[in-house]
Parts: C-alpha cells; structure tokens; sequence
C-alpha cells in the first residue's frame, strides 16, 4: 500500500516504513507522532482512491526520527564587471526526518495479491 501526500508544497510517495525528509517543523522531538492528512492518493494493490483534492478523513501517521537535519549548503555569487561589484550569500535549508508508521484509509480494502486474469 502506498499514499501520495502533499506536505509543504511538495507532493511524496510513502509506503510503510519509508523514511523521508519534509520541511522543518518548529517545536517537534524525537519519537513525537505526527498526522499527516493531506493525502492525494492511495492505492492498495489492486485498488486505488484519488482525491478532489484531497481524500476526506484519509490520514498517515509518522513518528519524528531527527527533528533537525540540514540540507546542504547553496552558495549564490554574483560578479558584475565593475570594480567591487561582487555579492556573495548562501543558504542551507533545514529538515525534519520522520518514519511513515501507518496509512489509514476509509473504505480502500487491502488487496494482497493482483487479481488473475
């Protein structure tokens, strides 16, 4: 089984006992549960529900593993041909690394193997 969920502006495929990075979020800690209720999409197996937008009462839960990790480091020069005319900034973006735990959701039965046909 797997779920399409959008978090932050950014769409992710999880499975159970995936391990993914999402945007930071303020204020979490180590083993805290978070709810993830924007899914776009379920399928299991055989079966699949796609939300307008979004599926109603669908949830996956994820359990916080690192609540801080950074990404890497983006330098941005700028050089014009001017004497001094030089800009130098950076960035690094900051994640939250989480387990996807469980995908619940109403009404999608669990097919284990394809039909045959």
């Amino acid at each position: 089984m797997f779920a399409i969920i959008e978090e932050s502006g950014h769409q992710i495929r999880v499975s159970e006992g995936d391990v993914v990075t999402l945007d930071l979020k303020a204020g979490v800690e180590v083993g805290q549960t978070l709810t993830l209720d924007r899914v776009l999409l379920a399928n299991a197996g055989g079966a699949s529900i796609l939300g307008a937008p979004v599926i109603e009462s669908a949830t996956v839960e994820a359990t916080v593993i690192e609540p801080i990790k950074k990404g890497v480091k983006l330098e941005i020069g700028k050089l014009r041909r001017r004497k001094n005319s030089r800009r130098h900034t950076g960035h690094r973006q900051k994640y939250t690394t989480v387990k996807i735990g469980s995908i619940s959701v109403p009404g999608l039965e669990v097919v284990t193997a394809p039909a045959a046909e």
